[in-house]
């Protein structure tokens, strides 16, 4: 006979209850892992072996008890509709379906209540699942899969294929008589019922631990399967994706991670803040030496209608989804985005709780109040306990230590406040305002008697000459310039919005071979207007093409080494670039030669990731284990008497070195518009986050990736889009074999993780849309990827290349996506580059032709110093880079010693 135990709390007595043991009975299970069925209202286990027992989470009415079975129950399953409620109960001997509404009935007129059997010896069966419509019930028994009907004793199907016992069906709602299933034998099949016929089979998934449970996710049109050892594989089910592998989680290192956070974060609570009893034990939890593995017993999805984060707007272009993991030690709620744990709750932890290692598990897939019911069987006592959980409190109890909320304020890359005095920013703007005048006013000034100095050259003064009879002849025959009137309407025709619900770009339009030997491209630029292309190449040369790639509008020599980055002004006017060598030079796009440079006795390791920065008012540029801030002033006038000395100027602002770190492998920030933050990664696979007007670092984010970061790419729009302000606090980070993440600055958390495209041996780049929906990535398998936003898996693979891609950049005014692909062939004494490409592809535009070149070096490579002069007349024209232009910043020399 059971023996109802009373309702306690489970908590720690502050603040929101955690958990709740609303019902405890002592009864004897047959097996220790047995299907138990849970909804939102309802909750059916089995009850001294062979009796069903139904009980409501309402408390009103006894439970209801039904009997039918002569052997022990095995299985329970709920129907999928709530009207008519359905329940399935299976044994050796019998499989039987139970209308809830009718056995209720049934008992409030005295009858003993009948279900109906739909199944006869099939043997021990381990999982039920009901079709969509009740109209169908699987059932997996031994090594097969019988498809019943839900009405009367009829067999429809019989799905053979297992090699051992199958532990878990479940349907498939978006495609019709689909079916899929887990086994013993450790993988998993897809089936079409309707026919018998296998769709697919996996491979052997693990090495030794059979498969236990299977959710499919219908948001993400993804399969999520667990074993006895604590590992989770997650596939993809859309058509296209093969049934490919998404990701793999280990739920131990991931609770042992979350361990670490909270153990950090405990420290900067404070006294009077609600911590659950999880904080309390995780010191005890640290120390103790005994190894538990985490099998997954169940999976089901989290009916999060209580928001996680308490700021409004925090992710306003993310869908978030969370899905439950019921082990044998407690509970675990893992985000479907970024695939990291959002919660943890151990049973031990919990003094109000009984049953502190569950045989069993099964969990509500919709909540009531913010709370979801919980149904747990004893693993080595005659125990099951129904649990209430509070989804809000325990997420909340964990996460207010190491979220950046309440009294710290969220870092954001739009400037919110003006400089301070004391800013590294307010020290180089000084120097580029005028002085006052020392002249007073109204008194003249007087003429030092010292020595005359012709400093430039002295012009005659034109008495040699005749003298000019006609002063103003008005010149008559003008010729119109028909290309200049051409290229200012082909410039008002492209100055227009960049197409926000548009497509990805997925046509292919052209390919452009960049060089004649192997060699690689080592980045790729685009201007902020998406006129033009700058490519660093490993050659030691920057070419400049237009986006169309069919010109190519210049070519700057002069790097002893590999280009690795190349970076534009906002004014469009300049080009900066870092090589290997040690140097930054800034050309200009009107001159082949550079207007500044810096040399080898500036740095003493390899210059990196050099950009403007501040709206063209400084440089950024990385070397070693810290980055320089540099103020400079450009000046491209000529002087024939000195000639060879360099006008433009340069001073070392600051310097900021990175934490614990021996090289800085990324930087970003944002130059389009006013912000002071800046984002840096190490070759200690952490990420660190500098506020340039306070001068100093303000947040570490330590591991980010389990290899080194080796790009930061943040969403900085473009000129031609606006997204909302939250948006530009989006940046994705990406290392070699592990895929890319997506973070938001204001909490620092990771929000989404992209996996799909490989890249194993490549440093692989990536690019993020100017409408901020799309992000490319290059892979190591000859194509390009494209994810949306919102989705964890990729929507569409660019095939086509001959090579990996390493290199992507979308067009800020077009949906154009270029990317620049490598290969590499490894001879027995090096390692050299084959071909090297440029490839465009666009959005709404039929496939293009494809360049080619009949002499065997392209023409613009004859002379690698060659120059085509035609761009600065093109330059001259252009509305941006002239003087009275609001964009373009008024920047005087810089007084002071020079860099």
């Amino acid at each position: 006979m059971a023996n109802r135990g009373e309702a306690r709390p489970a908590g720690d007595g502050g603040g929101p209850q955690v958990v709740w043991e609303k019902h405890l009975l002592k009864c004897r299970l047959s097996e220790s892992l047995v299907q138990l069925a849970c909804t939102q209202h309802y909750c059916a286990f089995p009850l001294n072996e062979n009796e069903l027992c139904v009980w409501s989470a309402a408390g009103t009415a006894q439970p209801l008890r039904l009997l039918g079975h002569q052997h022990a129950i095995s299985a329970l399953s709920f129907g999928s509709k709530a009207s008519p409620l359905l329940v399935c109960s299976a044994s050796r001997e019998y499989v039987m379906a139970w209308n809830l509404d009718e056995c209720a009935r049934d008992v409030l007129r005295g009858l003993t209540p009948r279900g109906i059997v739909i199944g006869s010896l099939l043997g021990m069966v381990l999982h039920v699942r009901f079709s969509p419509d009740d109209q169908q019930v699987a059932v997996c028994a031994g090594k097969r899969i019988y498809m019943l009907s839900a009405k009367n004793e009829a067999i429809l199907a019989e799905l053979e294929g297992h090699l051992a016992p199958v532990t878990a069906a479940e349907f498939c709602t978006w495609e019709k008589n689909m079916l899929i299933s887990v086994s013993e034998d450790r993988s998993f099949k897809v089936w079409d019922y309707s026919t018998g016929l296998l769709v697919h089979q996996s491979a052997v998934l693990t090495a030794a631990f059979p498969l236990l449970s299977l959710l499919i996710d219908e948001e993400n049109k993804q399969l999520i399967t667990g074993c006895a050892d604590g590992q989770l594989w997650i596939f993809s089910l859309i058509r296209d994706h093969n049934y490919r592998c998404v990701t793999r989680i280990n739920l131990k290192k991931e609770q042992e991670k979350f361990y670490n956070k909270m153990g950090k974060s405990g420290q900067e609570l404070d006294e009077g803040q609600s911590t659950s009893e999880l904080c309390k034990a995780n010191n005890i939890r640290l120390e103790e030496t005994v190894e538990t593995t985490l099998p997954v017993l169940t999976i089901e999805r989290c009916d999060h209608l209580v928001c996680f984060h308490k700021e409004e707007n925090l992710l306003p272009t993310l869908n978030t989804r969370y899905f439950w993991i019921g082990s044998s030690t407690g509970l675990l709620i893992i985000n479907s985005a970024n695939f990291e744990l959002e919660a943890v709750l151990c049973y031990k932890d919990y003094s109000g709780l009984r049953i502190r290692f569950a045989g069993s598990c099964a969990l509500a897939r919709k909540t009531v109040n913010g709370k979801v019911l919980c149904l747990l069987s004893s693993m080595f006592e005659d125990m099951i306990a129904v649990l209430e959980v509070n989804i809000a409190a325990l997420v909340r109890s964990q996460q207010n230590g190491f979220l950046i909320c309440g009294k710290e304020k969220p870092l954001s890359v739009i400037a919110r406040c003006s400089l301070l005095p004391k800013s590294p920013l307010s020290k180089g703007l000084k120097k580029n305002v005028k002085e006052p005048s020392s002249k007073t006013v109204g008194v003249k000034s007087t003429v030092k008697d010292q020595p005359l100095v012709f400093h430039r050259k002295v012009k005659s003064s034109g008495y040699a000459t005749a003298p000019q009879m006609t002063m103003f002849s008005p010149v008559t025959k003008l010729k119109k310039n028909n290309e200049i009137s051409k290229w200012k309407t082909s410039c008002k025709c492209k100055n227009r919005e960049y197409p926000l619900e548009s497509s990805p770009p997925t046509k292919y339009e052209k390919e452009l071979s960049v060089a004649y030997k192997p060699t690689p491209v080592c980045c790729i630029q685009y201007s902020g207007d998406g006129e033009l292309l700058a490519c660093g190449l490993a050659d030691k040369s920057i070419l400049v093409f237009d986006s169309s790639l069919t010109n190519m509008r210049a070519v700057f020599s002069g790097h002893d080494g590999a280009v690795n980055s190349v970076g534009w002004s906002h004014d469009k006017k300049w080009l900066v670039s870092a090589s290997e060598d040690r140097t930054l030079r800034i050309w200009s796009v009107c001159s082949k030669e550079p207007v500044l440079l810096l040399g080898k006795d500036k740095f003493h390791k390899s210059v990196r990731f050099a950009q403007f920065y501040y709206i063209d008012t400084f440089i950024l540029l990385c070397c070693g284990a810290e980055f320089h801030l540099l103020s400079f002033s450009l000046d491209t006038a000529k002087d024939d008497l000195k000639r060879y000395k360099q006008r433009s100027v340069c001073k070392l602002i600051q310097k900021f070195p990175m934490a614990s770190t021996m090289e800085i492998t990324s930087l970003s920030t944002v130059n389009d518009f006013y912000s002071y933050i800046v984002l840096t990664a190490g070759s200690n696979r952490a990420l660190e986050v500098f506020d340039l007007n306070a001068g100093c670092s303000t947040a570490v984010i330590p591991a980010v990736h389990s290899r080194s970061v080796h790009q930061i790419c943040q969403n900085k729009g473009s000129a031609f889009s606006a997204q909302q302000p939250q948006a530009y606090n989006l940046f994705m980070t990406t290392a070699v074999g592990d895929g890319i993440k997506l973070w938001d600055l204001r909490t620092l958390r990771c929000e989404r993780r992209f996996e799909g495209h490989i890249s194993r041996c490549h440093p692989c780049g990536i690019a993020v849309s100017p409408c901020g929906r799309f992000i490319a990535s290059g892979s190591d398998d000859k194509s390009a990827y494209i994810y949306e936003m919102h989705s964890s898996t990729f929507s569409h693979k660019l095939g086509g290349h001959t090579e990996s891609v390493i290199n992507v950049t979308f067009s800020p005014s077009s949906p154009q996506l270029f990317n620049a692909n490598d290969s590499e062939v490894q001879g027995p004494e090096s390692l050299f580059l084959n071909s090297s490409f440029l490839r465009s592809k666009t959005c709404g535009f039929e496939p293009a032709c494809k360049l080619s070149h009949s002499s065997p070096q392209p023409p613009w490579m004859a002379n690698s110093s060659c120059f085509y002069p035609d761009v600065c007349q093109l330059m001259e024209l252009w509305p941006w880079c002239s003087e009275d232009n609001d964009l373009l910043r008024d920047r005087r020399p810089v007084t002071g010693q020079e860099a």
